[in-house]
């Protein structure tokens, strides 16, 4: 009667039954050096602003093969003006409101978020689907901002944390490249 001692059991997955138990969870508390604080800082703005603009970037993406399988064989200058231009109204009454309520950060990650959507900066699109001096007026208004519309998108150099970033969200939904 008092040769037992009583524990909890696990099925493990090849059918055995194994004794375990669970401790309770430990907590931890610590203050942040200010380093590490300013460190954390920006990479919740970085994380945020992802997290805002990815969903953009997959459109983007989206439409672009979808004007590019439209324009395949379309070689009259006209037409394939009329197409990008239809698509450009669609676009501006989808997203044009929700684009301009986003701050000048959440636009930079934007950009590069779609350069690696797409594998194009926002000039190059800009210079083929509206014109070299769109582009440029553009490329103008961006260098007002701060901002450069031909910034590149290097996951292994300077933008490894929008990167990870990126992943975790993709493992979160699903998405699968």
């Amino acid at each position: 009667m008092y040769d037992t001692i009583r524990v909890n059991a696990c099925i493990e997955s090849n059918g055995d039954t194994v004794p375990c138990s669970f401790l309770p969870p430990v907590y931890i508390y610590t203050h942040l050096t200010p380093k590490w604080r300013a460190y954390h800082a920006e990479w919740t703005r970085l994380r945020n602003a992802v997290y805002v603009t990815y969903p953009y970037a997959i459109a983007a993406s989206r439409v672009m093969n979808q004007i590019n399988a439209q324009l395949v064989n379309v070689n009259d200058r006209k037409q394939r003006k009329s197409i990008i231009k239809s698509r450009e109204k669609e676009l501006k009454r989808e997203f044009a409101d929700k684009l301009t309520q986003l701050s000048v950060y959440q636009g930079k990650v934007l950009m590069k978020l779609i350069h690696r959507q797409t594998g194009n900066n926002c000039y190059e699109i800009i210079d083929e689907y509206k014109g070299g001096f769109t582009a440029a007026f553009y490329q103008t208004v961006a260098i007002v901002f701060g901002s450069n519309l031909k910034q590149d998108y290097e996951p292994a150099g300077k933008d490894q944390a929008m990167e990870s970033i990126v992943v975790d969200v993709e493992r979160m939904y699903g998405v699968r490249r």
